[in-house]
């Protein structure tokens, strides 16, 4: 039996760093991962905001299609840019355990933002958020790999920009000047990192079994049932983060109106033991309280 096993990923420093980890990992158990970087759509167009560019899973879809045509064996996602449904034959082998959840401003020095303020983010579910906390400031789309919307950041006007402080953290690139944005929800299985691989391919889900995350595992399925009941995708402003606490399990989630005037949130909980169906159980009390409405219109958006 080879033991040889090829990694697909992006190219950018955190995608790598990510496929690193689990190289790591995997070197651990035995086996000679070898690292393949591709390039994605979603990082060769670095203008166009991403839900205009109408494309599922577009930082996925060009290692799904390596994975698919046997160019590689196993792909390292950031789980937050997956798709909720999986393409034929692709599945969820391993899910590590998730990082920090929280999304951070990057400022320029001022940390008051009662006035007019210009904050960029390529996230509606950021720009959603924000607005709905400051709907007298503006912001604007910032697209690129962490180097890269670091560096438009230094380069522009704006007062600050918004990250996941995962990633930032990963490739210790966190900076001082930095605000934790405890009251944003972050997306579905932000902090997560996800690795697939064929259904048909034995040997890598033997391989991926022993690195992956169940409690980690656990949440992120809720998170991503919620998105997915609401059928929202990864550009959509709907957050979700759930957490377990002994034998409970806890969500915060909420759907955004694009220009944060309105809002659906919840906060619920379950026994593990009603773990399953928890996330779409929460969705389906958004879309009653008004949710349902919110998302037709934002599908024509979107």
């Amino acid at each position: 039996m080879s033991k040889t096993i090829r990694i697909g990923t992006r190219d950018s420093e955190l995608a790598l760093w990510q496929a690193h980890k689990v190289k790591s990992l995997l070197e651990r158990e035995g086996y000679t991962p070898i690292l393949k970087p591709v390039k994605s759509t979603g990082d060769l167009n670095l203008e166009q905001p991403l839900y205009e560019m109408g494309i599922t899973g577009i930082f996925t879809k060009t290692l799904d299609v390596a994975l698919i045509k046997g160019e590689i064996d196993i792909a390292v996602h950031s789980m937050k840019d997956v798709p909720t449904a999986l393409p034929v034959g692709v599945v969820q082998a391993a899910v590590l355990p998730r990082a920090n959840t929280s999304d951070i401003l990057i400022h320029k020095g001022l940390e008051d933002f009662s006035s007019k303020r210009t904050i960029a983010t390529g996230s509606l579910r950021r720009k959603a958020q924000w607005l709905r906390k400051y709907p007298n400031h503006e912001v604007v789309n910032l697209r690129g790999n962490v180097n890269t919307r670091l560096q438009k950041l230094e380069d522009s006007d704006w007062a600050g920009a918004i990250f996941a402080a995962a990633g930032l953290e990963r490739i210790d690139l966190k900076p001082d000047n930095h605000i934790e944005l405890d009251w944003m929800i972050p997306a579905a299985a932000q902090g997560a990192m996800l690795v697939v691989t064929l259904d048909s391919n034995s040997v890598c889900k033997t391989a991926l079994s022993p690195i992956n995350h169940a409690e980690t595992a656990l949440a992120v399925k809720v998170e991503r049932e919620f998105l997915k009941t609401l059928e929202g995708g990864c550009t959509a402003p709907i957050g979700a983060l759930a957490t377990i606490e002994g034998d409970e399990l806890k969500l915060k989630a909420g759907l955004f109106g694009l220009d944060g005037t309105e809002s659906y949130v919840i906060e619920e909980s379950a026994a593990l033991s009603q773990a399953e169906g928890f996330g779409k159980r929460c969705a389906e009390l958004v879309l009653s309280q008004g949710g349902d409405r919110l998302m037709k219109e934002l599908r024509k958006i979107l």
